[in-house]
């Protein structure tokens, strides 16, 4: 079911706006309830759910169906700049304000007026960033970075991750009273293995868009629609649409995914055998432990960063910053 509900953005007229989400699943069904309920409103969202879930389109769900949808939408991958550039990258820069600034530069905040601004993988964002993000969403001002002008921000923030943010508290990467500024109205986006009676409507649809870019008519086989439904998708819906996209390359008429999930089973989509536990000796340092659990579980998806990132609760990126500070503190103490 495509979502192209009726929302009401002013007292005139309705609102119909379809949503790049599909689902006909009682999972869905309920996002979309939501969805139709806060698009109309000023309320800052938080969107939960596994990587690949569809929280992206959820936010241009809501944007599309509000009365910002004539305005600009933005979205922003907090874990995907480096600390010292994110300041910058949100709130603009003049120029001559640092070394390499040779002009000034607007920021997604300020590229968002009048629009929606999505803070994807929003616990990944340095903590001294979010006591100024919840500066700017409380007084709704900011500076660009070197000026002295403020700016005023008309901007609907909706904020994502694939954490459990009230464990992102207790870990220390998500400040509390920004969780309860952006978590005013949350919405969970449900894993693909938790409706799998939509897994065939997604699955036709990626192939339908296929076929219209292609001109071709392609078709799913009875055995791939089984095995389809009978898959798992750790990876979600992104996963779903890699694999048909995967297969429609290489059908000539039909399509089969059979063999191209036990490919991909055996590159790392499997956990390892056996290694399912992992013991911690009382007394073990945090470091250590953590250090531990991550290479245990490295080791039980077969090296799969990505579906070890899924499990551990962190962004590819989390992933991969600690990996590298494993190896060179190894190098440190050889040298």
């Amino acid at each position: 079911m495509n979502m192209a509900r009726s929302s009401v953005s002013d007292a005139s007229a309705p609102l119909v706006a379809p949503s790049p989400l599909l689902g006909e699943s009682e999972a869905m069904l309920e996002v979309f309830r939501l969805i139709e309920r806060v698009a109309p409103t000023e309320a800052s969202v938080l969107l939960t759910g596994e990587s690949g879930s569809g929280k992206e389109l959820a936010a241009k769900s809501i944007h599309d169906s509000s009365g910002r949808r004539g305005g600009p939408f933005i979205a922003i991958n907090c874990g995907a700049i480096p600390a010292g550039l994110i300041e910058a990258e949100l709130f603009g820069y003049e120029k001559g304000s640092f070394t390499g600034a040779m002009r000034s530069h607007a920021g997604v905040f300020e590229r968002a007026q009048g629009g929606t601004l999505l803070l994807d993988e929003v616990t990944e964002m340095p903590l001294d960033m979010q006591t100024r993000l919840l500066r700017v969403l409380e007084t709704r001002k900011f500076y660009r970075v070197g000026a002295s002008v403020e700016f005023l921000s008309d901007v609907r923030v909706i904020a994502s991750t694939n954490r459990c943010p009230l464990q992102a508290v207790r870990d220390g990467q998500l400040r509390e009273d920004l969780l309860y500024r952006l978590a005013v109205f949350p919405i969970d986006l449900p894993p693909l293995r938790s409706r799998s009676s939509d897994v065939e409507l997604l699955a036709e649809h990626f192939l339908a868009e296929l076929n219209a870019q292609s001109r071709t008519q392609k078709r799913l086989s009875a055995l791939a629609r089984m095995t389809l439904k009978q898959h798992s998708w750790p990876g979600n819906v992104r996963e779903l649409k890699n694999c048909i996209e995967r297969a429609f390359i290489l059908a000539d008429a039909t399509l089969e995914v059979a063999p191209l999930i036990r490919d991909s089973q055996r590159s790392g989509g499997e956990p390892a055998a056996g290694r399912e536990r992992l013991e911690i000796r009382v007394g073990s340092k945090i470091y250590d432990m953590e250090r531990s659990l991550i290479e245990a579980t490295l080791d039980y998806f077969k090296g799969n960063k990505r579906r070890a990132a899924d499990a551990l609760g962190c962004s590819l990126k989390t992933l991969y910053n600690k990996l590298n500070g494993y190896s060179q503190s190894q190098e440190c103490a050889s040298s």
